[in-house]
């Protein structure tokens, strides 16, 4: 028997079929949603508040083969997607050791096809904030992208990955982009998103090391009314 995890390739019939038992992988989503290299960040991407682990037979497709074992779990509305992979290893590794020991017992399940959901492997681009968006869509991106390849904006002061970050308010108030003080809430600055305010918790300004909001809007010197953008937009002005 071969056991796949995390390898990112698509294994040839030859290689399938050269065990005697086959091939089993552990995958990071119950499938059929979340076919791909990177199940754990998508479902956080997209808003997910459930994932789990599926254990299933390999065949020439991406993902595709018939399931054997799934186990759910739930996904913390401020997890990141390191944290969920972390926490999803030690849950594989559990599924991996029962569908082994059950082998002969379980029935091999055929997927759903026609439910089935794409993760592709990510792209730098795919952490470019755009605060066209909601807060909540940007605070998943966030976390999604937390701890590769960060979520991405730019002001006048520079490139700023935001490592952290929380969702808060209603109401368009502020183009989006804005930096602005949150009245009532300790007077904080966070910066307006379609549909409320995107609250940077944890960020890291390019070359420098990562810090708290506070510490880095004290040396960026930025005050209410400064711009941030996706990097793919026009400079911010001054």
């Amino acid at each position: 028997m071969a056991v796949v995890v995390a390898f990112g390739q698509i294994l040839p019939k030859a290689v399938l079929e050269a065990p005697r038992r086959g091939s089993i992988n552990v995958h990071g989503s119950i499938l059929p949603r979340y076919r791909g290299a990177a199940p754990i960040q998508w479902a956080i991407m997209r808003g997910e508040t459930s994932t789990g682990i599926t254990t299933f037979q390999m065949d020439e497709g991406m993902d595709t083969g018939p399931i054997l074992l799934a186990a759910p779990a739930a996904i913390d509305p401020e997890e990141t997607a390191g944290e969920l992979a972390a926490r999803l290893a030690v849950l594989g590794a559990d599924v991996l050791v029962d569908t082994l020991a059950r082998l002969d017992a379980l029935a091999p399940t055929p997927q759903r096809h026609e439910d089935a959901t794409l993760a592709p492997r990510l792209k730098r681009t795919d952490g470019h904030l755009d605060w066209n968006r909601s807060a909540r869509e940007l605070v998943n991106v966030v976390r999604g992208c937390n701890p590769w390849p960060g979520a991405l904006t730019r002001s006048q002061a520079g490139s700023l990955t935001i490592w952290r970050a929380t969702a808060t308010g209603t109401g368009r108030t502020h183009p989006p982009g804005t930096l602005a003080r949150l009245r009532g809430d300790g007077d904080e600055l966070a910066i307006a998103t379609s549909d409320g305010w995107l609250r940077p918790v944890e960020v890291q300004p390019e070359n420098r090391r990562a810090m708290s909001w506070s510490d880095y809007l004290r040396g960026a010197r930025l005050r209410p009314g400064a711009t941030f953008a996706s990097p793919d937009a026009p400079t911010p002005p001054p």
